[in-house]
This record gives C-alpha cells, sequence and structure tokens, in this order.
C-alpha cells in the first residue's frame, strides 16, 4: 500500500514534461559518460600496445648488439693476451699474426683490428701485412686506457676513421700492460656505424617514430630515420638525455630536442656497455587509429543523443499538448459555454470548498443570489438568440465587478447566477450587489415586458459571520429567500440579510 501511494504521489512529476526532457538529457549525458569511458581505456590500450611493442623492439637490439660487442671483446682479449706472450711475439710476422688474429671476430661492419704502441703508433693490423702507418694518440680510446689502467673495455664516441676514409666508426679497445704494469699500448677494433643503421632500419615504429644509441656521454652514435646530420650531436644539457641517464631503464613522455615531436620513450642502458638504447614512437602515430575511431565513435553518440534529446522534447512537447487538452477540457467541463461562469456543478465544489474554509477561518461568507427580472417574457418577446445576448451581457456585469481573486460567480440555471464572496460581510457584500444592479440597468437592453422598459436584475444577498452554526445550505436557502424578497419589494432590487 505504501508503495502504491508513493507511486502515485509520483507519476504526476513521472510523465511531466520537463522530466521527460530531463530524462532524456540524463541518457544523452550517460551515453556520453560510458562513450568517454571507453575512449578513454581505448587510449590507454593503445598506449600499452605501443609501450609493449617499444620494449619488445628495444630487447632485440639490445640482444643484438651485445651478442657483437661481446664477440669483438673476445677477440680483443685474445689479442691482448697473444701480444702479451713472448713466445707469440716471437714468431715470424705471418705466423704471429695468424695466431693473434685467429678468433678476431669477422663480419661485414666489424673493420680491422690494430695494435697501437705507447705512443699510438700501429705496432699491428690484422688488415694489412704491412702495419699502416698512422698515430692514434690523440683518439679518446686511446686516452682512456693511457690514464687509466683499470678501464677495462672501452666503447668510443662516434669518429671519422682515419684508415677507412671518414667512415663513421665507433671503436672498442682493451689495454695492453706491460710485465712491469706500465702501459704499452691498446688492441683496439672499429664498428662501422652503418651496421646500427643497417640494425634499426628493419624495425618500425610508425611515420614518426625513431630508435636511436646514446652515449652515456652524450653524444648521439646512431637514429633511426637516418639522418647524418644529427650523428654525433651532443645531448648532454638536454632534459631528453637527462631523464634517461638518471635511472638504468624507464618510460616517459617529451618532446624531442631534435624535431620537436612529442613521443613516448622506452630506453635502457645496455648492461656493461656505456651505451643508451631508446625506442620512441611518436604520441601521434599511437594514438591515430584510436583518434579515428574516437571521432567515429563521437560523432555517433552526439547525434544518438542528440536524436533521443530530440524524441524527449517531442515527447514532453505532446504530453504538455495533451495536459493542455485535458485542462481545457476539465475547465469546459467546468465553464458554462454562453456565460463563461463556473457551471452548476463547479458551483457545489466551490460552495463546499469556501464553506470549509470560513468554518476554520471563523470568517465571514456572503453569498448573493441574482435573477433577470421577467426573463421568459424576454425569451418569448425577443427570441432566444436575444436572450443568450443578454445573460452574456448580464454575466459580463458579474465577473467585471469581482474584484478579489477569491470572488467567484457560477450560472445556477437559466436566468438565475450565485456570486460567493468570502470573507466580505454584510454591508460590503450588498455594495457589490447594488454596484452589479445599477450597472446591467445601464446597459439599457430593451424589455418591453418590463416595468422599467429595460433588462434589470433582482439580488438577494445572505451573510453567514461566522458565529451561528449553519450549513452552506442554509446560507444559499438564506440569498434565494432574499431573492423573493426582493422581487417582491417591485424587482431592479437587492435584499439583504444575515444570519445572526
Amino acid at each position: 500500500m505504501l508503495i502504491r501511494h508513493i507511486f502515485r504521489r509520483l507519476l504526476p512529476w513521472l510523465v511531466s514534461p520537463w522530466f521527460v526532457i530531463a530524462g532524456g538529457v540524463l541518457m544523452a549525458l550517460t551515453m556520453l559518460v560510458v562513450c568517454a569511458v571507453l575512449l578513454y581505456d581505448g587510449r590507454e590500450d593503445a598506449l600499452a600496445l605501443a609501450n609493449e611493442s617499444s620494449l619488445n623492439t628495444l630487447l632485440v637490439v639490445e640482444r643484438d648488439i651485445a651478442r657483437n660487442v661481446e664477440l669483438y671483446d673476445l677477440s680483443l682479449q685474445a689479442v691482448v693476451d697473444g701480444v702479451g706472450d713472448p713466445e707469440v711475439m716471437a714468431l715470424p710476422r705471418a705466423l704471429r699474426d695468424s695466431v693473434l688474429f685467429e678468433r678476431a671476430a669477422t663480419a661485414k661492419d666489424l673493420g680491422s683490428m690494430l695494435v697501437l704502441d705507447s705512443a699510438g703508433n700501429v705496432m699491428i693490423d690484422s688488415g694489412s701485412a704491412t702495419p699502416r702507418q698512422a698515430n692514434f694518440a690523440d683518439r679518446s680510446y686511446f686516452t682512456v686506457h693511457r690514464d687509466n689502467p683499470n678501464a677495462g673495455l672501452y666503447l668510443s664516441p662516434p669518429f671519422r676513421s682515419r684508415l677507412r676514409g671518414g667512415d663513421p666508426s665507433i671503436a672498442l679497445s682493451r689495454r695492453i700492460n706491460k710485465p712491469d704494469g706500465s702501459f704499452g699500448g691498446i688492441v683496439l677494433g672499429t664498428f662501422r656505424l652503418e651496421y646500427f643503421h643497417r640494425l634499426l632500419a628493419g624495425l618500425q615504429l610508425g611515420p614518426n617514430g625513431t630508435m636511436a644509441l646514446i652515449h652515456t656521454n652524450g653524444q648521439l652514435i646512431m637514429r633511426s630515420p637516418d639522418d647524418q646530420r644529427v650523428v654525433g650531436r651532443d645531448l648532454s644539457g638536454t632534459r631528453l638525455f637527462l631523464r634517461m641517464n638518471l635511472q638504468p631503464e624507464g618510460r616517459f613522455s617529451d618532446e624531442s630536442p631534435i624535431d620537436g615531436i612529442r613521443r613516448v620513450y622506452t630506453f635502457r642502458h645496455l648492461p656493461g656497455l656505456p651505451l643508451i638504447m631508446e625506442v620512441a614512437p611518436a604520441e601521434m602515430d599511437i594514438y591515430a587509429a584510436w583518434r579515428v575511431r574516437a571521432i567515429r565513435m563521437a560523432i555517433l553518440i552526439t547525434v544518438f543523443g542528440l536524436i533521443v534529446v530530440g524524441l524527449a522534447v517531442l515527447l514532453a512537447y505532446s504530453l504538455a499538448k495533451k495536459a493542455q487538452a485535458e485542462r481545457m477540457l476539465t475547465m469546459l467541463s467546468r465553464i458554462d459555454s454562453l456565460t463563461g461562469l463556473y457551471n452548476r456543478r463547479s458551483l457545489d465544489d466551490l460552495l463546499k470548498r469556501e464553506w470549509q474554509r470560513a468554518k476554520r477561518s471563523g470568517e465571514a461568507l456572503s453569498i448573493l443570489f441574482v435573477d433577470i427580472d421577467h426573463f421568459k417574457a424576454y425569451n418569448d418577446g425577443y427570441g432566444h438568440q436575444a436572450g443568450d445576448d443578454a445573460l452574456a451581457c448580464v454575466a459580463r456585469c458579474i465577473s467585471g465587478n469581482l474584484r478579489r481573486p477569491g470572488d467567484s460567480a457560477a450560472r445556477y440555471g437559466g436566468e438565475e447566477f450565485v456570486i460567493v464572496l468570502p470573507a466580505t460581510l454584510g454591508p460590503g457584500a450588498f455594495n457589490v450587489a447594488e454596484t452589479i444592479r445599477d450597472e446591467v440597468f445601464s446597459l439599457g437592453i430593451e424589455h418591453a415586458g418590463s416595468e422599467q422598459g429595460r433588462i434589470t436584475v433582482s439580488i438577494g444577498v445572505a451573510t453567514w459571520q461566522g458565529k451561528k452554526s449553519n450549513t452552506v445550505e442554509s446560507v444559499v436557502k438564506a440569498a434565494d429567500e432574499a431573492l423573493y424578497s426582493a422581487k417582491a419589494a417591485g424587482r431592479n432590487s437587492v435584499f439583504a440579510t444575515i444570519l445572526a
């Protein structure tokens, strides 16, 4: 029962036009929120997929570089061991070189291995039976070992090879110690940068993605897509390099200091090497497919939302028109079509409501009975159309003199009208009655069958002052009896009575 009662109370709100519109808007907003959540999840999935792809690419490149460096380092170490063996160095040159470089790694992008003496001059050359004449005492791969006995394997920044016509390369070198531990020179081998270019060229990261190999001193060793203008560029002062140099591996988004494109950088320091490998797909490429789907979905959801809101507005308009029609029908069922005043049915409800209010408040209630004098004779003499016109004129006089919102009038039947004046004492009600009588008289509507030669009204007034226990019927009856007294007094008059 309680649920049914609540539902009945809420039903008018649920079917109200504004509630329907609000419901449509809420539904559209809900769809937009759901769409936004799905699009956000899709965006995160696109980023996660790109990050996973970047990490896999980075690991593949790292393993290839680490394997080649390891093989080359083993070759360097074998040469260092051979140079330190007097028996090997005592062999004829051809046999000595064969023993020293027997385990030398060979590959398309590996240059000759050289043994430099303590002054930086070429002492042994794997690429020539007669060592090529050159001095490399100024190179970092030489000075590092000369100044630091514990440098171990050293990987140099990019440089232009003097023995290969300026070919861009990097060097791997190891120190040679004399029997007394002093500096005896170095063994070095070179990687052509073409190796890194070819290694990275086979990997795709979208139209604007990049991969790069950076020395820990900040120099750019290689970048894909290949651009020789930026190879060797010093990145040590850039925000990008500083972030990558803070930790062994990680991921972040930032703008490139080279072309200004915003990318998602996945980086890793290659174990045991002074190298940082980074893979960086561009954000515009990561979200390109997602952006197309997002635009399509946003358009569809927006159109669908507008359709829902439009349908809600149309439904609300239909409900409003229906409610208006129902109110009109209700009003018409309570209004007398000829006079525009309340009909008898409405009068009964009005009297009941005003009587209950008067009894609660103890205020006075006045009821006026208005009757058109000799109206039957007027109808017979002038016709029913003229009679209807006269009724409408008298009704306008009555409604025009009801000044307060609570004052009401109704057609009681035929040519009789009832006026209800809440909170109105006898003198006030009498004045209203006199004003109406006088205004009807002033209309001057011809009536040959009347003593005055024009249409007049007689009015009976009854006032209940809130003291005696009466019923509304008794007040109405008193007003009716007052009307008969007014007619008995000669018509075109007002007679008032007060219920004690």
